[in-house]
């Protein structure tokens, strides 16, 4: 007889193995099977919770359990999540209240409690956990799990580990989450969105390039209805309308996003998973031996120090959306100024354009003996970036960074210099950074 991690599909409630063609399982009569040729080969997983907010709301009052339940403030805020009931009558998250009571004005809304969602997001974090050391939080209700070599442990190939986590978060936890499991990242995360609520999908390697082919450019990372609709006015509407394309001349076209898009287009996704949720800031800083007041002095020290931390970003793998500036007075009193920015960024042009308009204000004849620079509000780097439509020079110097970096990877870090640091001489610090 097969045993179970044999079978090309199981019963997601009593996990028994089965052959494919069956509609229900034959030990419990359940329909919620899944199925796959690769089912019992792939190990990276996406696991998103369902409507998190709105599910922990329903937990704690099972009166809510048949109502419509939107998360948000007052009339004049807006919403933070709303359980699947709200959104099939078109409640959408960041929608404005208002809106979203006159989509649906028998919903009962409720403020969020930050507090109590953290505390039941570290819950499922343990419990992820229990499965596997490579665990890599996107946010409080989601994660990246690389599974691979747990099958000893778990006596189970990933798939029914998986299949198992989510009957424990049910059971235990109260809620539910959706699972995507596949060879990358990028199309671990499509999986997780495809049968929400309660969903397990997988999709294969093997039929990775014609699964995307259908599917609206938004699918892929970093494309949204901005630069959706520039793609469109290039008669580009599909994921399959990218792959016969060249990765050169994407990158003419679209900067440094185009190789993004000639990638995932083709399910190309190297990306590991990171354990990056002990870092909470990357920066770099250098103190100096002589006191410096000169913004003009201070310039080419910054960018310095903006090229360092956009490269840890990029070695990391991870994005920051807030850019903090820290100044050391001479008299040791410490000055930080920061600016969130509308997407994360790894790019050191963001980074030091921002910081320099923080240093700006700063330069009023004080002297220094320290600067430094760095990006908090970190998270995975697929969202980093997206192209700015309105501002093309942006997207030109990300396109020259990217190849700067390519340079500077292939023949080290002073190979490529900018206009900024070329010839400014020997920086006035002691080289010292963190």
């Amino acid at each position: 007889m097969m045993q179970a991690q044999e079978y090309p599909g199981f019963c997601r409630d009593c996990l028994t193995g089965l052959p494919a063609g069956r509609k229900r399982c034959h030990a419990c009569g359940s329909p919620r099977l899944v199925y796959h040729p690769e089912i019992n080969r792939l190990s990276l997983a996406h696991i998103d919770c369902d409507a998190f907010y709105a599910s922990v709301e329903k937990r704690d009052n099972p009166e809510l359990a048949d109502k419509p339940v939107i998360i948000g403030g007052g009339k004049r805020g807006v919403v933070s999540t709303a359980c699947y009931i709200a959104r099939i009558h078109g409640v959408r998250s960041a929608m404005p209240m208002f809106k979203a009571l006159e989509a649906c004005p028998s919903a009962v809304v409720i403020r969020p409690d930050m507090e109590k969602y953290s505390r039941v997001g570290k819950e499922i974090r343990q419990m992820m956990l229990d499965l596997t050391p490579l665990v890599q939080p996107i946010s409080i209700d989601e994660a990246f799990l690389d599974l691979a070599g747990t099958e000893r442990l778990h006596h189970d190939p990933a798939a029914r580990t998986l299949a198992k986590f989510a009957k424990r978060v049910e059971k235990e936890i109260g809620i539910t989450v959706s699972v995507g499991l596949s060879y990358c990242k990028f199309l671990a995360k499509v999986a997780s969105d495809l049968q929400k609520p309660r969903g397990f999908s997988v999709i294969g390697q093997a039929e990775a390039v014609e699964f995307l082919a259908p599917r609206p450019v938004t699918t892929i990372w970093g494309v949204g209805k901005a630069f959706a609709a520039t793609l469109e006015k290039d008669g580009i509407r599909t994921v399959g309308q990218l792959q016969p394309m060249e990765e050169n001349e994407l990158m003419r076209r679209y900067g440094v996003i185009g190789q993004r898009l000639y990638r995932l287009s083709r399910g190309i996704d190297n990306r590991k998973v990171h354990l990056n949720e002990g870092a909470k800031s990357v920066s770099s800083e250098t103190t100096f031996f002589e006191d410096v007041s000169s913004f003009d002095e201070l310039v080419p020290i910054l960018r310095r120090l903006s090229e360092s931390v956009a490269w840890r970003l990029k070695t990391g793998e991870i994005a920051g959306r807030t850019v903090v500036l820290k100044l050391k007075t001479a008299d040791f009193k410490l000055r930080t100024r920061n600016r969130q920015l509308e997407d994360p960024t790894q790019l050191a042009d963001r980074i030091f354009r921002t910081g320099l308009g923080l240093l700006e204000k700063e330069t009023d004849g004080t002297r220094f003996r320290l600067i430094g620079i760095g990006v908090s509000d970190l998270s995975d780097a697929e969202r980093a970036d997206p192209p700015d439509l309105i501002d093309v020079q942006s997207t030109r110097r990300a396109k020259a960074e990217a190849a700067m970096d390519k340079l500077r990877a292939k023949f080290g870090k002073a190979t490529v210099e900018t206009g900024y640091t070329f010839g400014s001489g020997k920086s006035p610090g002691d080289g010292r950074q963190k």
